[in-house]
């Protein structure tokens, strides 16, 4: 069975348009969108594993680098597994309404993804969901992940790619304009700067960087675009056109 097979069956047009439509929400309903996109990240997860490793997941430990106030946390518990989250940022820690979040599930760690607090080769699953954008040295990040991933266990690294349609964030389509310029005309028609600040906490990683790095760590088995359907995944392979047309690219390592 290949890593994605599993995956490829769900990856359909109706799945894609769902999830997109529940971008709007983001700001005026998280528990909405946060939660739509933990319950399909658990499973992407969950058949990403059984493609690779060729059983069930049930059980093992994920690592969760940015996992936020507890979405993902709930979404991995209700699909068998035990989950860890690690979040440098407090705020984020705590950032959902009880009511919407429910009681939290798993653990959680404060700290920085690029220098985790953890053994070596001491998870089954490492993920890191749209936060390697946020971070100075993305690959850095990359290879944590890989250091305390256990041999023959799954390390998946999805990123939103700058030069796609959401790689400004909150600022739009604006970021085209270039990411300080962007910043600043954020800042002017919202009078406060945007959460995700160019050059502070929102970074232009482009879908090369992240294919490249894969490679050369040798334990590459996929690369796709995360909220595509099936027949759109060749665009992962045509310099150019995955930069802007990709949006969001998921690593799947396995190290040895």
């Amino acid at each position: 069975m290949a890593a994605t097979d599993l995956f490829e069956r769900r990856a359909t047009l109706a799945r894609s348009v769902r999830l997109l439509s529940q971008f709007r929400y983001e700001q005026s309903a998280p528990a909405r969108f946060y939660g739509a996109l933990a319950d399909d990240t658990a499973a992407m997860v969950t058949e990403l594993w059984r493609g690779v490793c060729g059983d069930d997941p049930a059980g093992k430990t994920v690592l969760d680098v940015g996992g936020g106030p507890g979405y993902f946390a709930t979404a991995f518990a209700d699909a068998g597994l035990r989950y860890v989250g690690v979040e440098p940022d407090p705020a984020e820690m705590h950032a959902a309404d009880p009511a919407d979040a429910g009681p939290p599930m798993g653990s959680f760690v404060r700290a920085s993804g690029m220098a985790l607090p953890f053994a070596d080769a001491s998870v089954d699953i490492c993920l890191s969901s749209n936060v390697a954008e946020h971070v100075p040295r993305p690959w850095q990040l990359g290879n944590e992940m890989l250091r305390v991933t256990r041999p023959g266990g799954l390390a998946v690294l999805s990123y939103t790619v700058w030069l796609g349609p959401f790689g400004g964030h909150e600022m739009g389509l604006t970021h085209y304009l270039g990411g300080q310029r962007a910043a600043r005309r954020y800042t002017r028609r919202h009078g406060h700067p945007p959460k995700n600040n160019y050059g502070s906490s929102l970074f232009a990683v482009s879908a090369a960087e992240g294919l490249d790095w894969a490679r050369h760590t040798g334990a590459l088995v996929a690369a796709f675009p995360r909220y595509h359907p099936r027949w759109a995944w060749s665009m992962t392979n045509v310099p150019g056109l995955r930069e802007f047309g990709v949006s969001n690219l998921v690593l799947v390592l396995q190290p040895e």
